[in-house]
């Protein structure tokens, strides 16, 4: 059946690689180096593994059941409205503890730009932040086309430094391979799995394909393809450069091996691009989520008196002040940048295990296969978050007890 969309198989795969890749290709690698060392390889060779099912579901999902909620709606279908709560609470904190992290990747590259410290880097995140909400405020939105020319940036980046950094450094880092043994390769896995979110995305936008049912699965394997290579390079040379070095700025040690400290600059420029950009758009849909959640008595109806404004300010009022508290924790030292993308993924995966539970229980045939095969290997990711599944649990408790006080539940008959 012929759509009416303008989007072909290129534009599609395109739109596909902009929603996976973004600032967590900054960092997140080196810290699933960090953690695993060169099994940490294993690691992403799972998660692409693992990713080819969701691939496969979620474009499935966009042709035969297209809702313009993504996961959210698909919870709702699956699970009813404590379904569809709970992943509102679930992405909602994500958002909330992602985007500081994403603030102080950014603020990073300028510390490292400039010769400074993790005084200035925590200044600059906050200025981000800050910045960003303003935006967000007075209703200045980043075009997907402007955000899609960054990340497309970012890919030639990263391809470049691959490039630059294999030839010289192939054989570096290597051993020992596991020096952490093996159980921390699932805690790499883990901590990647912030950089495979994003195949849902596209889902909603089946009806904006020319042909969807031949178009969308073909731009999802050209965008698999190429985040599959892409993401491996960058995971081999990430080891071979920056192994051992506890680099807070992976990126730029890699474009510095050929193109020195010019390239670290532009590095730079390209990292405070990207997370601004990401977090304008984060702040703002998560803001749009938490008003519509207000609306159907899940949270404060005061979180929802202005649920109209194309970005509600009364939730960025709540995401500036607890954004603002984790950036001066960060800077204090009382946390890290890793815990906050530990605790992140840990949220993120909660919303696609319950997607991915929902789908099983909503779909039928070879689809529905594909769930329950991404169900099972995501859940075994999960397993990984350790100590970091309290997050999720508690966003869960406390999105279930604020549908509560906001809207109880009817009073039983005595008869």
């Amino acid at each position: 059946m012929e759509g009416e969309g303008s989007l072909g198989v290129v534009r599609g795969a395109a739109l596909y690689v902009g929603a996976l890749v973004g600032p967590g290709l900054l960092l997140v690698p080196a810290l699933a180096v960090q953690t695993a060392g060169a099994a940490s390889i294993v690691a992403w060779g799972v998660l692409i593994v693992v990713s080819a099912p969701m691939a496969l579901l979620f474009a499935e999902l966009g042709i035969r059941h297209p809702v313009a909620g993504g996961v959210y709606a698909y919870a709702r279908a699956g699970f009813g409205d404590e379904g569809a709560v709970v992943t509102g609470g679930w992405f909602i904190a994500a958002v909330f503890l992602g985007a500081p992290a994403v603030a102080l990747i950014g603020g990073n590259y300028v510390a490292d730009l400039t010769g400074s410290g993790s005084v200035v880097a925590a200044s600059v995140a906050l200025a981000m932040f800050a910045t960003v909400l303003a935006a967000n405020a007075v209703g200045l939105r980043m075009s997907s086309g402007l955000q899609l020319g960054i990340v497309s940036l970012l890919v030639g980046v990263v391809a470049v430094a691959i490039g630059v950094a294999l030839p010289s450094h192939a054989g570096d880092n290597w051993t020992p391979f596991a020096p952490a043994g093996w159980w921390a390769v699932g805690s790499a896995a883990n901590i990647l799995m912030w950089l495979f979110i994003g195949w849902e995305a596209m889902a909603q936008l089946a009806g904006e394909f020319r042909n969807p049912g031949a178009d969308l699965p073909r731009a999802v394997g050209l965008a698999f393809g190429i985040i599959a290579t892409l993401y491996v390079g960058h995971a081999v040379a990430t080891i071979t450069v920056t192994a051992g070095t506890g680099s807070n700025v992976p990126l730029a040690d890699l474009i510095a091996v050929g193109f020195g400290r010019a390239g670290r600059d532009a590095t730079a420029v390209l990292a405070v691009a990207l997370t601004m950009g990401t977090m304008n758009v984060y702040l703002g849909g998560s803001a749009r989520l938490a008003a519509a959640l207000a609306q159907d008595g899940a949270l404060p109806r005061w979180l929802g008196a202005d649920a109209d404004r194309s970005v509600p300010r009364r939730p960025l009022l709540v995401l500036a002040v607890v954004g603002t508290v984790l950036l001066l924790t960060l800077a204090a030292g009382f946390s890290s940048t890793s815990d906050l993308v530990r605790a992140t993924s840990a949220c993120f995966i909660a919303v696609y295990v319950l997607a991915l539970a929902s789908a099983v229980r909503i779909l039928a045939g070879r689809v529905r296969t594909a769930a329950a095969v991404a169900l099972a290997l995501v859940t075994v990711v999960a397993v990984f978050s350790s100590a970091f599944l309290l997050v999720p649990a508690a966003a869960c408790l406390l999105s279930l007890g604020l549908r509560r006080l906001v809207r109880p539940l009817p009073a039983r008959s005595s008869g």
